[in-house]
This record gives structure tokens, C-alpha cells and sequence, in this order.
């Protein structure tokens, strides 16, 4: 893993071999392709939502997945406070 330290240390001793734009051109690449999954499932969740409802399936798919996402909600809440959780206190 490249940390600060060797990013500094390569951009000073870059002796025009091109390590930081290879490592830069790495990034934006990157970052790139992550950008273009997030619009692609983007897409795809819009397009499964209109067939749901075009078939008028939206409210039963949307009773379905409720219970699932409010346990995502809930385990990313404890995720996000450190297991501090609200009541319920198991051992």
C-alpha cells in the first residue's frame, strides 16, 4: 500500500521517469471505473423499479425489501457508532 511518506518521497526523487503520473494516471483510472459502476447500478435500480411498476408490482416489492432495509440501516448505524446502540442490551 503506498502511503504519504512514499507518495512525497516519489515525487521528490521523480528523475523524469514518470512514477508520479503513472501513479496518478493509476488513480484517475480508478477512479474512473468506480464512477462508471455507481451509473451503471444506478441505472440498473431504475430500470428494475419502472418494470415494477409498469407491471404494478412496485408496492409488493417495496413491502418485501422493507424489513431488509431497515436491518441495513440499523447494522450500518452500529457500524457508524461504534456497537453503541439504542436499548435492547444483550448480555
Amino acid at each position: 500500500m503506498i502511503n504519504s511518506f512514499s507518495i512525497t518521497l516519489a515525487i521528490k526523487n521523480d528523475g523524469g521517469n514518470g512514477i508520479v503520473e503513472t501513479y496518478l494516471n493509476f488513480m484517475l483510472i480508478r477512479f474512473g471505473l468506480i464512477a462508471a459502476v455507481l451509473v451503471v447500478v444506478a441505472l440498473l435500480v431504475i430500470a428494475v423499479a419502472l418494470v415494477l411498476k409498469r407491471r404494478g408490482r412496485l408496492d409488493q416489492a417495496r413491502r418485501y425489501a422493507d424489513p431488509a432495509a431497515r436491518a441495513a440501516l440499523r447494522a450500518a448505524t452500529r457500524r457508524m457508532t461504534g456497537g453503541r446502540g439504542q436499548g435492547g442490551g444483550r448480555g
